[in-house]
């Protein structure tokens, strides 16, 4: 049986791989789990749920509230709230669990499961495996007075808005005041969070894409869609726009001209604010492989060190926590400030980016001119062993031979799908031709190497 957690929990098509039943199982199996984990005296344990506004979160939200009182857990509901809202109040509301119903930039069709154990900190591969093991086990149902209360307390998010206002000081009135921010909520989770925090530190919000109904989060708006975000900007006169996902654990942003500023330029600004302040550790950010090499050159070239991990945000937040590093972040729009937050935060990322237009005087396109990107071609090969990717030798003479032709002015990289039969090429060059040339070259070996026939 395949393993049930990804990268970023259990996802699937609501009500066809992620039922209510499944949904339960995990709230049980995570009951015990991360309910041993903890040293709880003579109390239950406490469980903070929330979810984004998909209408499948309705059932599932319910299935999971079920598994947990039913596993002996108080829960409170908490609404709809940002992951990485929902990851602050298990902190802030001192509880032992946490669990988010979101299939962030998903299609709505799509749910997901997400745990965090105490201090709102997302599991690592042992707590996950342990969790799906307890889907076959026995265990005892308490009764009477032993089994788990529900209350609902969706004023909670309220301390969630305060903790983004006062992660940036400033002046009286706000660190933001006199700017003009577009922000595209993404019909999801923080339609009301975003807006109610960039006020509270003095900006002009205009908000669009903040009216979910259930059905319309990430259709064809939020990070994934912002051409709605660009021409908003340039219509408001705004001085830049943040596009959010459907969950809120990512964003990109827009500048004065409508020009994008995708998430290593946002990592770079960041980078360089907090080096100027003190506050970078060790002057290094951390990113993955899959970061472009425009971004590791402009580090480089201003004394930061460039730690790079696989592709994926919890990839990214055990390096920082294992080296107790401040930044971090994907192309994509993750951006772990950990100071602040535990996990990437879009609109706690937005907030700080702002903050830099505003510290330095300067608009957001000439900050974000810190980094040149490079061409990057990136082409999916399908119907190949993938895991004959790292050892062919013709294969990897190959990929030498376009490395060395490249030098430090690009970069080759290959890699196997997690979940289908394929072989992700990218390649980056100074220009675009050549860098499409250098891509055809691999795919081609690929192909022809380690086709299944």
């Amino acid at each position: 049986m395949p393993r049930l957690f990804g990268t970023d929990g259990v996802r699937g098509k609501a009500n066809e791989q992620l039922t209510a039943e499944l949904a339960l199982s995990l709230a049980v199996g995570a009951a015990h789990v991360l309910g041993e984990a903890g040293a709880f005296g003579d109390r239950r344990p406490q469980a903070i749920v929330g979810r984004d506004p998909r209408a499948s979160g309705e059932f599932l939200e319910a299935a999971v509230v079920a598994g947990l009182a039913s596993a002996g857990v108080d829960v409170t509901r908490v609404g709809i709230v940002p992951t990485p809202g929902l990851a602050y109040l298990v902190g802030a509301l001192d509880a032992d669990l946490g669990v988010m119903l979101s299939a962030s930039h998903n299609p709505m069709a799509d749910n997901g499961i997400k745990f965090f154990s105490r201090g709102g900190v997302k599991l690592d591969d042992s707590l996950e495996d342990a969790i799906e093991a307890h889907l076959d086990e026995a265990w005892c149902r308490p009764t009477g007075a032993a089994v788990g209360r529900v209350r609902d307390d969706e004023s909670a998010v309220e301390k969630y808005v305060s903790h983004l206002v006062g992660s940036l000081p400033g002046p009286q009135g706000g660190r933001l005041g006199g700017l003009k921010v577009v922000i595209d909520c993404a019909a999801g989770a923080a339609f009301r969070t975003a807006a109610a925090a960039f006020r509270g530190q003095g900006a002009e919000v205009v908000a669009i894409h903040d009216d979910p109904d259930g059905i319309n989060i990430n259709a064809d708006c939020g990070s994934t869609h912002p051409a709605d975000l660009q021409a908003a900007v340039v219509a408001a006169g705004a001085d830049l726009g943040i596009a959010l996902d459907g969950d809120a654990d990512r964003c990109i942003a827009a500048d004065a001209a409508g020009v994008l500023v995708d998430g290593d330029q946002i990592l770079a600004v960041l980078a360089l604010g907090l080096r100027d302040e003190g506050r970078l550790v060790d002057d290094t950010v951390v990113a993955t492989v899959m970061s472009n090499l425009g971004f590791k050159l402009a580090m480089q070239r201003r004394g930061i060190t460039v730690v790079q991990t696989k592709v994926g945000d919890r990839y990214v937040l055990e390096a920082m926590n294992a080296n107790g590093f401040s930044l971090g972040g994907e192309q994509s729009g993750h951006v772990v400030l950990s100071e602040h937050a535990t996990t990437g935060d879009g609109v706690l990322t937005g907030l700080h980016l702002a903050s830099e237009v505003v510290r330095t005087g300067r608009p957001l396109a000439d900050l974000a001119g810190v980094m040149t990107r490079l061409p990057q071609v990136l082409v999916n090969v399908p119907n190949v062993d993938k895991s004959l990717a790292d050892t062919d030798e013709v294969l990897l003479a190959e990929v030498a031979a376009v490395e060395a032709e490249l030098g430090e002015t690009g970069r080759v990289l290959l890699r196997p799908s997690g979940t289908e039969p394929l072989v992700r090429v990218m390649v980056e060059a100074p220009t675009f031709e050549q860098a499409q040339a250098a891509a055809s070259r691999l795919v081609d070996v690929v192909a022809r190497r380690l086709s299944l026939g």
